[in-house]
């Protein structure tokens, strides 16, 4: 019983402690990269844009104002 409970004890805490990282300064860049935004395609942004529109009904929370309803 007590060996389940350290193997479990263990388990949770290399499910929580892998998520932790550290980014190196020299590493940044690589991060920041044009390629790694998700608005970089115009175009696909408003298709994206479109398709939210067409299934929730719902238009506006993109930018600034706009709750959803489509009353803004």
């Amino acid at each position: 019983m007590i060996s389940k409970l350290i193997l479990f004890i263990l388990m949770i805490n290399a499910l929580l402690l892998s998520g932790c990282s550290s980014v190196k300064p020299w590493e940044r860049d690589i991060l920041a990269d044009y390629t790694m935004r998700s608005d970089r395609d115009p175009l696909e942004n408003m298709l994206a844009e479109h398709m939210w529109f067409s299934r929730e009904a719902a238009s506006g929370g993109m930018s600034i104002g706009g709750g959803g309803c489509g009353c803004n």
